[in-house]
């Protein structure tokens, strides 16, 4: 099948350059579509985590400070590190007769609450953190430093945060000489580019929506005036899309499988480079011109969520719940400022 749509195309070009005309519509289409069955699998992946943000023993247990509260981090729908109701100086001194005594944005935490659990010690821990959970935590800790000595008491505050991966795409551009601008032929190609690069990367749960497409006629230095497209599409996980849920192996791979699409793409390109680079002239009406593949990687926030590196600077990649007094109402990248919001995670200034 594959030597078939490749030969068939080759065929349609000999044909051409020996009647000495351009391609006709029909064979620039063939053309494009010999590349989806002939495009190997991607091999490899590129793993996307915050930078700053990892897994070490001080985030798995965080302690308190009695001079100014402790921020802390905990990712949507996933358990909590242990928040500890001790400061670092007693985290491993001896306490006599300690009772611990939780209070959250809804009132005092009992142990038996099925949401958060207080261990025999003291620490505070969340099975599956919801954005209603974000707000000001703070610990009442009695204790005896001896038995001799009067029982002293200690408050500490945390302010704990609900946060999100960025909703991450990739967004490419490329350029194709084209047909006159008004040309019909020039909507059909569209539409057969945009199908194959959909199937290309079907299998990787991700998708390609076309954000921009344009005719221009552009002025070569050499060549006169040319016509070419300019095409604007991005490449994003479908999983993501859906909104807040449980990560699970599957959807926590989004980042892998949106590098794996991105190679793809990177490689059906080239193959376009590597087939005119082959034949003679006359070159397809349409073709890709080489080197115009550009790709960035864009990151956003889902609305009430945002990115603040001088607020989170243990967390500067991460989309972080908004705090009182800002929101989010779209999929930007920051909270904006807003005096009558009063609570977490808004999405309306109101």
């Amino acid at each position: 099948m594959e030597a078939s749509a490749a030969g068939r195309a080759r065929r349609g070009w000999r044909r051409a350059r020996d009647a000495g005309s351009p391609l006709s519509r029909a064979a620039v289409l063939l053309f494009l579509s010999a590349f989806l069955v002939r495009a190997p699998p991607s091999v490899g992946y590129l793993v996307r985590l915050p930078r700053a943000f990892r897994l070490t023993q001080d985030t798995v247990k965080i302690v308190g400070s009695s001079n100014f509260p402790v921020k802390v981090y905990v990712m949507l729908h996933q358990r909590s590190p242990h928040v500890l109701c001790v400061t670092q100086r007693l985290r491993n001194a001896e306490l006599i007769d300690p009772s611990f005594q939780w209070h959250g944005p809804k009132g005092k935490i009992v142990s038996e609450n099925t949401t958060a659990q207080i261990t025999s010690t003291g620490s505070l821990i969340f099975q599956n953190f919801e954005e209603s959970m974000s707000g000001i935590y703070t610990c009442f800790l009695e204790y005896k430093p001896t038995v001799e000595e009067i029982a002293k008491n200690l408050e500490l505050k945390y302010i704990i945060y609900a946060y999100r991966e960025p909703h991450y795409y990739y967004q490419f551009t490329a350029r194709y000489h084209a047909a006159p601008c008004n040309s019909i032929y020039n909507i059909s190609f569209e539409k057969k580019l945009l199908q194959i690069l959909s199937k290309l990367v079907l299998d990787l749960s991700c998708e390609i929506s076309l954000l921009k497409s344009e005719c221009h006629h552009v002025k070569m230095q050499r060549a006169g005036l040319q016509n070419e497209l300019f095409f604007t599409f991005s490449v994003s996980s479908l999983d993501i899309e859906k909104g807040p849920k449980p990560c699970t192996e599957h959807n926590c791979e989004s980042s892998n499988r949106l590098s794996k699409a991105k190679n793809l793409i990177e490689r059906f390109f080239n193959q376009q480079v590597d087939v005119l680079g082959r034949r003679a002239e006359p070159l397809p009406e349409i073709y890709y011109i080489e080197g115009t593949l550009q790709m960035v990687w864009i990151n956003r926030c889902f609305p009430g969520y945002g990115m603040n590196i001088l607020q989170h600077p243990k967390c500067p990649e991460c989309c972080v719940i908004c705090s009182p007094g800002s929101y989010n109402s779209r999929d930007g990248i920051h909270c904006l400022q807003c005096n009558s919001s009063l609570v977490y995670g808004a999405k309306a200034c109101l």
